[in-house]
């Protein structure tokens, strides 16, 4: 999981710097100062730096609005990828500008991010709009008050799936962008990994739990990856929308952390709905009707653009190939990323067991294939289950804070 724009407090016990020394954090203002005032045409001065909390690949920071002839706000928020000076331009930095670029040509009322005010691909550096403090996602989730836990997760999928239907049909527009910049190597960052873990998983599994793939949960499987290059049902995706990547503000949620920001297939981001949060190791369990409500919540804004996605019959079939690619390659991520706690929070918050995470996913699919009357599935999925209790222990995935 990437850590952008963290818009909470600082922890207590902690002070906040409002003016970092640090050589790289001042040569972040110093080349914010630059890309501002090259797009104004006019000298901008930037202080007080506060350490927003980035992470390996990059410095996010708040800055004060010293000086500026233009009518900007106080502060602003600056995102510089960390790179050496001979490398070329990482993918991550292409899809996260051209994504806060799509959005600033919005209307403000559909913009559902931080607005974009200058960019600069030699020093990969994001100057944006600051949200201020706003709790993000996570910040709910993890608190003691479980209606307004309940209530962001609700704000957060009616979010999702408004940002899915402002965006649909845009591909060819965040195409244009892309070219502009330089195109990644994958658009979908998906599609770099999903193939790999899907064919080799099955191997992966037998080595490790002894667990047998069958021909036909192995076919499945592998019809997932039509998803990747599927045409209809396509809008811009966030890549990365885990709780500490989504504010709750005054005026509605707003979607951070953009780098691998991309135009896909909807339904791997519905699965956020049903997996939940396959992309973070840090997921814990939701409570009973949750994931019903969050995906009412989602469907309801979706219909206005695909009205098909109202029938059962054709929503619940993708969903449920869009769980099982996540599965399988988070699966796939935990038998083969060297360290997995890499994926985890970063130590911002208490994280369960990855293993806890793991079962619960595959238990999750095993009952929504069972669901679905598709057993080939759900046997394989059992299969899973029961061999990783034996690797790993009985122990339930823990609810989060606020539902506990």
């Amino acid at each position: 999981m990437s850590v952008e724009i963290t818009a909470d407090p600082p922890e207590a016990g902690t002070t906040a710097q409002p003016s970092d020394p640090r050589p790289e954090v001042l040569a972040t203002v110093v080349a914010a100062e630059s890309v501002l005032s090259k797009r104004f045409g006019a000298r901008i001065q930037l202080g007080e730096p506060e350490d927003l909390g980035g992470s390996d690949r990059s410095i996010v920071l708040r800055v004060k609005v010293a000086s500026s002839p233009f009518s900007l706000p106080r502060t602003l928020a600056v995102k510089r990828y960390i790179r050496p000076e001979s490398t070329t331009p990482h993918d991550s930095w292409i899809r996260e500008a051209v994504s806060y670029q799509l959005f600033t040509a919005l209307t403000a009322e559909d913009r559902m991010c931080p607005e974009l005010f200058a960019h600069d691909s030699d020093s990969r550096l994001l100057v944006m709009e600051d949200l201020g403090r706003a709790p993000t996602l996570a910040g709910k989730l993890h608190g003691s008050d479980a209606r307004a836990a309940e209530g962001a997760l609700l704000s957060w999928a009616r979010s999702l799936g408004r940002l899915h239907a402002t965006t649909a049909g845009r591909e060819a527009d965040f195409d244009a962008l892309l070219r502009r910049l330089s195109p990644p190597s994958a658009k979908d960052p998906l599609s770099e990994h999903g193939p790999t873990a899907v064919a080799a998983l099955p191997a992966l599994l037998a080595a490790e739990f002894g667990v047998a793939t069958s021909t036909d949960a192995a076919d499945h499987a592998q019809s997932t990856l039509a998803m990747l290059d599927a045409t209809r049902h396509r809008a811009f995706s966030p890549s990365d929308s885990c709780p500490d990547n989504n504010l709750i503000t005054s005026r509605g949620v707003r979607f951070l952390d953009f780098e691998g920001g991309c135009v896909r297939n909807i339904m791997f981001d519905a699965a956020y709905l049903t997996v939940p949060f396959p992309s973070c190791w840090c997921a814990y369990g939701l409570p009973p009707g949750m994931t019903d409500a969050m995906l009412a919540a989602w469907r309801a804004e979706v219909r206005v653009m695909w009205a098909d996605l109202d029938d059962d019959a054709v929503l619940l079939p993708r969903l449920l190939d869009a769980q099982v690619f996540w599965v399988w390659l988070t699966t796939w991520q935990y038998l083969t990323v060297p360290d997995i706690e890499q994926l985890g929070s970063g130590g911002a918050v208490d994280t369960p067991h990855q293993s806890d995470v793991l079962v619960a996913r595959w238990a999750d699919l095993a009952k929504a294939a069972r669901r679905a009357k598709v057993e080939v599935v759900a046997e394989h999925a059992d299969a899973v289950v029961a061999a990783m209790k034996r690797e790993f222990g009985s122990r339930s995935l823990a609810l989060y804070p606020a539902f506990q």
